[in-house]
């Protein structure tokens, strides 16, 4: 029989790439500080890869309070056996409550495998995090049904309780480059007979070229209200000129005017940019839920009853097809003068 009491503190699992820490990490380190003070625990970083000290200085300054380092020629690039071995090691002998991972492809990837080792429970593709008033448990909640019901889920019986999130839901704290603190370095290595995958290139995906989705500060997306795939060209134009990313509403996507890559809900990526300007969005609940934590919503809708109103900070009533070339000629002029 499991003793729950054994296990403590929150640890968030920091995935890298070329070296760098992917910000989903760095946002849950900043959740996962609040759910471990909530239970007079700490947050810790867990590194996994060869040549990390750049990325364990990053997880210091965005508030781990401890960081834990695996490094190794095996791990300069993700493999399922060989981050499962880690992990799996590593939460046998601290015994975390919590384990935090990125709902990347990757954090998909290893989420489910550790918990299958571990025996333990695992909530997929979270979009908010609490704590649970009786238990003290952590209180997972994701979409359900198709993203017609939220669901909160509690994983009472065994630990540690795992949970991927999506990127973008909860913000990065300002890093702290003065901040100091207790950096534990392990060894732990892999056979590699033991590591059965081989990374043998990166290729970028088409339409991955300008600012991804979930790292950008601002976001211009289209809608249903474009009526056709070449019209959002206008939409891309406004995007060049502020040095946005281009995201859609799942109702493009489904008519196949844009890459599914690019879609913004319950069903495609959660974001929180500095501006999200919706462009013939009427603002569907599944919508909404993976936008709505933007700073500033900017929504372009000849309805004026359009759900989107009602989150929107600044709501134009137009028809986008005068308003966003006019928009984008104001800002170009602007610039240039």
């Amino acid at each position: 029989m499991m003793n729950i009491e054994e296990y403590k503190n929150v640890w968030v699992f920091i995935e890298t790439e070329h070296g760098k820490a992917k910000n989903v990490g760095l946002e849950l380190l900043n959740q996962g500080k609040i759910l471990a003070k909530a239970n007079n625990e700490k947050v810790i970083g867990v590194v996994i890869g060869r040549d990390m000290n750049d990325v364990v200085k990053s997880v210091i300054s965005y508030g781990a309070d401890e960081v834990i380092v695996v490094e190794g020629e095996e791990y300069k690039d993700y493999s399922t056996d060989g981050y499962t071995n880690v992990m799996n090691k590593l939460v046998k002998k601290y015994k975390p409550s919590v384990i935090l991972i990125g709902a990347t492809i990757n954090g998909r990837d290893l989420g489910p495998r550790l918990a299958c080792r571990l025996q333990t429970g695992l909530t997929a593709d979270c979009t908010g995090l609490d704590i649970d008033e009786a238990s003290r448990a952590i209180a997972w909640t994701r979409p359900a049904f198709g993203g017609n019901l939220m669901a909160t889920i509690l994983c009472s019986d065994t630990r540690p309780q795992i949970g991927t999130v999506r990127p973008g839901v909860f913000k990065k704290i300002q890093p702290d480059e003065s901040k100091s603190v207790n950096v534990i370095k392990e060894e732990i290595h892999t056979p590699a007979d033991e590591i059965r995958t081989k990374l043998i290139d990166f290729i970028k995906i088409a339409g991955e070229e300008g600012v991804k989705l979930e790292e950008a500060e601002i976001i211009v997306s289209g809608g249903r209200g474009l009526g056709k795939a070449e019209n959002f060209s206008i939409v891309k134009d406004l995007a060049d000129v502020l040095g946005a990313a281009v995201g859609s509403s799942r109702a493009a996507v489904d008519a196949g005017w844009i890459s599914p890559l690019q879609q913004v809900g319950q069903t495609g990526k959660t974001v929180g940019p500095k501006i999200y300007i919706a462009c013939g969005i009427s603002g569907a609940v599944q919508h909404l839920a993976g936008m709505s934590s933007s700073d500033i919503i900017i929504a372009i809708n000849k309805d004026p009853d359009a759900p989107i109103f009602n989150i929107a900070d600044y709501a134009i009533v137009g028809d986008l097809f005068e308003v966003i070339p006019a928009l984008t000629q104001q800002i170009r002029e602007y610039q240039n003068s």
